[in-house]
């Protein structure tokens, strides 16, 4: 017998997901992972990058569980978080726009800092990034993983990795096209140096303020923005020496506003949509 369960769907810049509030909507005896490789099909279901479950926490306002479209579960993501403020702003679960939320990356705080209805502009702090090997995790026990030598269809490309609660692998090239990114992103997300897979950007410097990424994401392949990528992406910048610690980032779906902060935590400035609310009839486990 199916049931219908309540969603929003949501996206920030073009990333999208669907969201359920576990405050009002039980998904007892349904399995998270496979509930969010049918809802994200693009053709057979509501369409999107993954499922978000959002839910109460014991030590935040909320527990965030995100899932991507091949039903794994994924330890963070910042455009998400803006989403999830955004919803939480609406329900009445934070009157002063702020916004603390937990995830498997650790307890991550937002702030609405426009409220237009259908629209909000959104900062997140994404939390301080972590820089040894053992912690990203890559199979390396340096301090540092910056220009490490991955193959990839007979090239060799010089990555440095960085967490962000979730693995970053990213690379600098002069092209982020098409061939570049969809074919070296699922070849390195699945390279032996990662033992939990990874997310790969590849970023182009525009200047030292300014940078431009495509994202191929781990359990996904490519969306049209990634917050984590983004905070990850600006810190091996800095980390290289090509970019300051506050730029604008352009992804294919828009544009961030983004820092590396003296307190070393990474703020985000970006929006969160609401696309629709709906129901989706689902039947089996």
């Amino acid at each position: 017998m199916g049931r219908r369960i309540a969603f929003t769907k949501m996206e920030g810049l073009g990333n999208d997901y669907v969201y359920i509030d576990l405050f009002e909507t039980s998904l007892e005896e349904i399995d998270p992972g496979a509930l969010a490789r049918k809802v994200s099909d693009r053709h057979f279901g509501i369409g999107s990058d993954g499922l978000v479950l959002i839910g109460p926490s014991d030590t935040a306002h909320c527990r965030m569980r995100m899932f991507n479209s091949d039903g794994s579960e994924s330890e963070m993501c910042g455009n998400a978080v803006r989403c999830i403020a955004k919803l939480m702003y609406d329900a009445g679960r934070h009157t002063d726009g702020r916004v603390s939320i937990e995830t498997l990356a650790g307890l991550i705080n937002a702030r609405i800092m426009e409220d237009l209805g259908t629209h909000a502009q959104v900062e997140v702090f994404m939390g301080v990034p972590r820089l040894r090997g053992p912690e990203i995790p890559v199979r390396s026990e340096a301090d540092r993983v910056i220009g490490v030598p991955l193959e990839s269809g007979g090239v060799t490309w010089y990555a440095t990795c960085v967490s962000m609660g979730n693995p970053h692998c990213v690379l600098f090239v002069d092209d982020a096209c098409d061939d570049l990114v969809h074919s070296v992103g699922p070849a390195l997300e699945t390279h032996e140096f990662f033992p939990n897979r990874t997310n790969v950007e590849f970023v182009e410097v525009i200047d030292r303020s300014h940078l431009r990424m495509r994202v191929w994401e781990r359990g996904a392949g490519e969306t049209l923005a990634c917050g984590t990528g983004a905070s990850a992406s600006l810190v091996a910048g800095v980390l290289n020496g090509v970019c300051d610690r506050a730029v604008r980032m352009d992804l294919l779906g828009g544009s961030l506003e983004i820092e590396w902060c003296d307190d070393e935590n990474i703020k985000i400035v970006g929006p969160a949509v609401i696309v629709f609310k709906g129901e989706y009839y689902h039947e089996g486990k």
